[in-house]
């Protein structure tokens, strides 16, 4: 019973550590950056680029940055001995 305890607290601090981190992916001057919890943390555009190019580059940015921090948190957890 203490051992399903014990992995709680390990995954409650394997998701406050995850929370903190930061994921970044940038093309042609536009840049997003993700947190540990997929939210979007910010937004660089480039003012040089019309607004349908910017949207396209936002959201291959947004999902290339979600995509780090998923993979990111996958590798965390299988490091974690959870004796599921």
């Amino acid at each position: 019973m203490f051992d399903k305890f014990k992995q709680l607290a390990q995954l409650n601090g394997l998701q406050n550590e995850i929370s903190k981190e930061k994921f970044e992916a940038e093309e042609n001057g536009v840049r997003v950056v993700v947190s540990g919890v997929m939210a979007i943390e910010e937004v660089l555009l480039n003012p040089d680029l019309d607004a349908v190019k910017q949207a396209d580059l936002v959201k291959k940015c947004a999902n290339n940055a979600m995509k780090k921090a998923q993979f990111a948190a996958a590798k965390k957890l299988t490091g974690m001995n959870l004796g599921l």
